[in-house]
């Protein structure tokens, strides 16, 4: 391609019997701030019956200066679709629309700014409209609401594809989107959370934004909204976890499915009243219900009057029909992806587990704290007598999907050890992303006998508690650390760190990093309960034999 020597991103377009709408996408594309020769124009023909291709191909002939590849496909999807331009791309980022979306000017060059960072990954942008009608508007009212959630977070997991970017390397070795969604419904999401579980910094851009055409009527807006419950119930069986939270969902929007179902349950329980008169008391249920439902409609319906008071009126409304579409959509997709789970990808945890895990965290946290608070308060006796400095040492960790969290031990150093460290060790330069200093200068005399029986780790208990860590899982890393990973590396951050874990079962500080993550990988492929136990159980006789605690 005659542009691809100064390429910055090139922008996929799937499409599918857009006719009506492609045009209005490649214009805007077309009177972009970022000069032409910086980009091109992957648009991706998804088995389109109109005359989608004709008049891409017309409006490339018309448009010299703007590099544009037209890719065929029979009708497989947009995620399929997206993965096909993705291969034919030529630049290292990667940036996503779709038909019926016109970038705004500054688009192309507000969606490259935050891979300026070395350490971003993925980015997302923003909707905005030029509709008027109510239920446009409304559907904007409702992103704006989650944008207002993401604005200020330094780090997302949720990136929707009408304007979305990703560096292609991490994309391609990803696999990019999982074709199975063949229809437009939660298959960036699910990208998205696959990343996110890698550690990988996905941010939020919101001054990248595409002018969309909202759903049109009531009809649009219900069916769209059902197919991305009823995917989502697939998605949700990979990713338990996000059935708690994700970066763009309100936490209340769950609550407010699960009020709409207690109506219809007591309603219909009310109205079996006629056959048995004590069920009639199930109206009162009803009524209650539905006053907590628009209760938790209230702040969004106040966000509403500040932009229409027509709004406000139908937004209680909308709210219920969404709650509706969403939960209705997800009990099917529930009953439809029932038994084996389709597809390539599995929870590294399932919900259940997590919630046993999560128990046993809290339970056990509770009793080593218990045990541990009057030896570690003997010890911290010992740490003030031995070396100047404080008892406690806290250092940021990188944990579960990436996030940081401060984790605290018994200081077993000297207070300088962190200045003194590049003295030692040259981090840049490591041959793999760990080290270990078997004879470490730093160590105190009282840090020595600390680390060999692993009091040093006892204040950890509080981390567990917390939910940073699980007794059970890989060690936390240092974040200077992390960023030396390879993608590959990051499956290890897939689940909580642990307190203990197969590394410290297994020979500690005595295995390469080679052996220690081939351990710690057929943990996460290979999770079981039973598995947590025994570890924990192997772990007293570790401690006590002492091997590889340096």
């Amino acid at each position: 391609m005659p542009f691809q020597v100064t390429l910055v991103c090139s922008v996929v377009i799937p499409v599918y019997n857009g006719s009506t709408v492609i045009t209005r996408c490649l214009d805007a594309l077309a009177n972009q701030t970022v000069t032409p020769d910086r980009y091109e124009l992957l648009v991706v023909d998804d088995g389109s019956t109109d005359a989608t291709a004709a008049v891409v191909e017309e409006w490339r002939l018309a448009h010299p200066h703007i590099c544009l590849a037209l890719l065929h496909q029979a009708n497989a999807g947009p995620a399929a679709a997206r993965n096909l331009g993705a291969k034919h791309a030529n630049a290292p980022l990667l940036f996503f629309t779709d038909a019926d979306c016109a970038p705004t000017p500054t688009w192309l060059e507000a969606l490259a700014a935050p891979f300026t960072d070395p350490d971003v990954a993925g980015a997302k942008g923003a909707y905005v409209t030029e509709q008027r009608a109510a239920i446009p508007r409304f559907v904007q009212a409702e992103y704006e609401d989650r944008y207002d959630r993401m604005r200020g977070q330094l780090q997302i997991d949720f990136i929707d594809t009408y304007s979305a970017a990703y560096r292609r390397s991490i994309f391609l070795e990803n696999k990019g989107f999982d074709p199975i969604f063949t229809t437009a419904s939660v298959e960036d999401q699910e990208f998205s959370f696959r990343l996110a579980q890698k550690g990988y910094r996905l941010v939020f851009a919101p001054d990248a934004r595409v002018s969309h055409l909202h759903d049109g009527d009531l009809g649009d807006y219900f069916r769209r909204k059902y197919y991305i419950g009823f995917w989502k119930a697939l998605m949700i069986r990979w990713h338990p976890e996000r059935m708690v939270q994700d970066s763009h969902t309100p936490q209340v929007l769950k609550v407010q499915i699960v009020l709409l179902a207690a109506i219809f349950g007591l309603a219909t329980l009310a109205l079996l009243g006629a056959l048995w008169a004590p069920l009639t008391w199930s109206w009162v249920g009803v009524a209650v219900a539905i006053l907590i439902f628009l209760a938790t409609t209230l702040p969004f319906t106040l966000k509403l009057a500040r932009r229409s008071p027509a709004l406000a009126i139908v937004g209680p409304g909308m709210v219920m029909v969404r709650a509706l579409a969403l939960g209705s959509g997800y009990l099917n997709g529930t009953i439809h992806f029932a038994g084996t789970l389709p597809g390539a990808h599995q929870p590294v945890i399932t919900g259940w587990q997590r919630l046993v895990k999560r128990s046993m965290d809290i339970l056990g946290a509770l009793v080593g704290l218990a045990i541990s608070i009057p030896l570690v308060a003997v010890a911290a006796l010992a740490i003030k007598l031995d070396s100047p400095g404080p008892v406690f040492f806290w250092q940021v960790r990188v944990g579960e999907n990436g996030r940081s969290f401060r984790i605290i031990k018994l200081r077993t150093m000297s207070a300088d050890a962190e200045e003194k460290l590049g003295n030692l060790v040259d981090i840049t330069h490591l041959e793999e992303p760990v080290f270990k200093l078997k004879q470490d200068p730093r160590v105190t005399r009282v840090g020595r006998l600390l680390r060999r029986t692993s009091l040093d780790e006892a204040p950890q208990f509080y981390n567990v508690l917390r939910g940073d860590m699980s007794l059970v899982g890989p060690r936390p890393e240092e974040e200077r650390i992390v960023q030396l990973y390879q993608d590959y590396h990051r499956r290890r951050l897939a689940v909580k760190p642990g307190m203990t874990g197969p590394m410290q079962v297994s020979g500690r500080g005595d295995l390469g990093f080679a052996e220690r993550l081939q351990l710690e990988l057929d943990y996460i492929e290979h999770y079981s309960l039973r598995r947590d136990l025994e570890i924990l159980l192997r772990t007293f006789p570790a401690i006590f034999h002492g091997d590889g605690a340096h």
